[in-house]
């Protein structure tokens, strides 16, 4: 059952006050109007680590870069392991909801990262130049302590990542 509504612009209709949210404004095709790069981080849920992905982007490249992610197939919620893994980060993810990949969304990213989830299978990211796979573990069904070290680990490469973006921008 998908949750998401595609409209004239490509993009998820539920995606408006997202924009708006990390932009201050939607004009009808996202926000990348303010030579930010965008990265879509793609997972096969978007229910754990691609979410977390979005968030450390988000929060530590505000006003750099902008972060979404989508799933090839929608968690009926996010993994609620992550949500509390993420506010001992004092980042809260709890209102976030899974979104359904979309073409329009791969073509408008600079850059798209993968989890390493088999997302080959049904994402049309490797069809795309600028595609990563950080072949991370899921923490799906994992205990906190599993997931905390996941949520490490994706941190540090979003930093590296945004470090990476610093130098060739």
């Amino acid at each position: 059952m998908s949750r998401t509504v595609i409209g004239a612009s490509g993009l998820a209709e539920g995606w408006r006050p997202y924009w708006r949210k990390l932009c201050g404004y939607y004009n009808g095709e996202g926000c990348w109007g303010r030579n930010m790069k965008r990265v879509l981080f793609v997972c096969t849920e978007n229910a754990g680590r691609s979410l977390m992905a979005e968030a450390f982007a988000n929060h530590y490249g505000k006003g750099k870069i902008v972060a979404s992610s989508a799933g090839v197939r929608l968690a009926d919620r996010v993994n609620p392991v992550v949500v509390e893994a993420m506010k001992e980060k004092k980042i809260d993810i709890s209102a976030s909801r899974p979104k359904l990949l979309t073409t329009a969304m791969v073509k408008e990213a600079d850059k798209v990262v993968t989890m390493g989830c088999s997302v080959e299978k049904f994402c049309p990211a490797p069809l795309v130049k600028n595609v990563i796979d950080w072949n991370l573990e899921d923490p799906k069904g994992k205990p906190i302590e599993k997931v905390r070290e996941i949520r490490d680990e994706v941190e540090r490469r979003v930093l590296k990542l945004l470090s990476e973006n610093q130098t060739t921008t």
